[in-house]
């Protein structure tokens, strides 16, 4: 129990750290993403946060912009920037419905 309160605290540090920079924040809660479709510039962060339950695996489906942060567990916070102007889709690679673009522009 203390120890996912910390892991709380430390993702809420981390957000208000990295929202100050970026208010392109996607929250994860009920095995879905917050948003279908985000525009952003090129290289303007996004914060994928982990407000669920249960773990995901949130990657790109786009060979351009690819990432991947692996296990992303309950309450943890993670930026991604953008490099390529495009559409990106991403996707959890645990759960097949979530799915979500990101336009990136110029």
């Amino acid at each position: 129990m203390r120890t996912a309160c910390l892991m709380q605290i430390a993702a809420l540090i981390l957000l208000s750290t990295v929202a100050g920079a970026s208010d392109n924040v996607v929250r994860q809660k009920g095995r879905a993403f917050s948003v279908a479709t985000l525009t952003v510039a090129r290289g303007e962060p996004v914060v994928f946060l982990n407000d669920d339950t249960v773990p995901h695996n949130i990657m790109s489906a786009s060979p351009d912009n690819a990432f991947d942060l692996g296990s992303q567990m309950p309450g943890s916070a993670t930026p991604v920037s953008f490099d390529i102007a495009g559409v990106v889709v991403v996707i959890c690679a645990i759960h097949p419905r979530m799915r979500m673009t990101i336009v990136v522009t110029n």
